[in-house]
C-alpha cells in the first residue's frame, strides 16, 4: 500500500517538477519541527526579496489559515492548504495549489510544509530542493534523530542563532551531526528575528535561480 501511494505521488511530483522547470521556477520545500521559525523566516525573506524577484507561497498546515494570513500581510500571493489529519503535503496538493496560484516565469515558490520531520521526508513534491530549518532551541542531536529528513535536504538552515548566548547549544557539534548524516548538505546560520545571516541564505537562493535558468538553456 505504501509503495503504491508513493509511486502515485512520485508520478505527480515528476509532472510538477517538469512544469516548474519549463518556467524557470524554483520551488523550495521548507520543512522543520513545529516552532522552528519557518513562517517568521518566510516573512523576513519576502520583505527582503520581494523587490528583487516575484515570490509565491504555498502554506501547509493541518488546520487554520493563521500562517497564510501572516504571509499575505507581508505582500506575497499565497495559497493555504490544510491537510486535516494528514502530517505532510503531497504532490497532488501542490499540483492543485500551483494551478490556483499561477506563479510567474522565473519566480520563487516557497512551500511551507506541515511542521514534522518524519512524513515530509518521504514525499517528493516536485520541488527544486528541500530546506530543513533547525532551531538552536532543539538540541544538537536533531539530525541524528531524524536522519531521513536531513539526508533528503539540500540545505540545513540553523535558525535562532540570536539565542545562542542563552542556550547550552554547541553549533560545532550540530554542524558535525548534519554532515555526518548528509556530507553534501550546505549549512547556513541565521536569525529570522534579527536578520543575521539572511544574506547568505539569499545568496544561496540566487544560485538556485541561476541554475534553474541555465538548465533550460542546456
Amino acid at each position: 500500500m505504501e509503495a503504491r501511494i508513493l509511486a502515485k505521488n512520485d508520478a505527480i511530483a515528476a509532472k510538477c517538477r517538469a512544469w516548474l522547470a519549463g518556467r524557470e521556477i524554483v520551488a523550495l520545500n521548507l520543512v522543520s519541527s513545529p516552532g522552528a521559525g519557518k513562517t517568521t523566516l518566510l516573512e523576513r525573506a519576502i520583505a527582503d526579496l520581494s523587490r528583487e524577484l516575484p515570490l509565491f507561497v504555498i502554506e501547509g498546515d493541518q488546520a487554520t489559515s493563521n500562517d497564510g494570513e501572516r504571509i499575505r500581510a507581508v505582500g506575497a500571493p499565497v495559497i493555504q492548504v490544510n491537510t486535516g489529519t494528514g502530517c505532510h503535503l503531497d504532490a497532488e496538493m501542490i499540483a492543485r495549489a500551483l494551478s490556483e496560484l499561477k506563479p510567474s516565469v522565473g519566480s520563487l515558490v516557497f512551500i511551507e510544509n506541515v511542521g514534522n520531520l518524519v512524513c515530509p521526508a518521504l514525499f517528493d513534491l516536485g520541488e527544486h530542493a528541500k530546506a530543513v530549518i533547525f532551531s538552536t532551541t532543539e538540541g544538537e542531536d536533531k539530525p541524528l534523530k531524524y536522519p531521513h529528513m536531513f539526508s533528503a535536504a539540500k540545505v540545513a538552515i540553523f535558525n535562532k542563532i540570536d539565542l545562542l548566548p542563552h542556550l547550552d547549544f554547541s553549533m560545532e557539534r550540530a554542524r558535525e551531526n548534519v554532515l555526518r548524516v548528509n556530507p553534501d548538505a550546505e549549512i547556513i546560520e541565521v536569525s529570522a528575528k534579527t536578520g543575521a545571516g539572511m544574506q547568505a541564505l539569499y545568496d544561496w537562493i540566487r544560485v538556485q535561480l541561476t541554475a534553474a535558468k541555465q538548465s533550460v538553456l542546456v
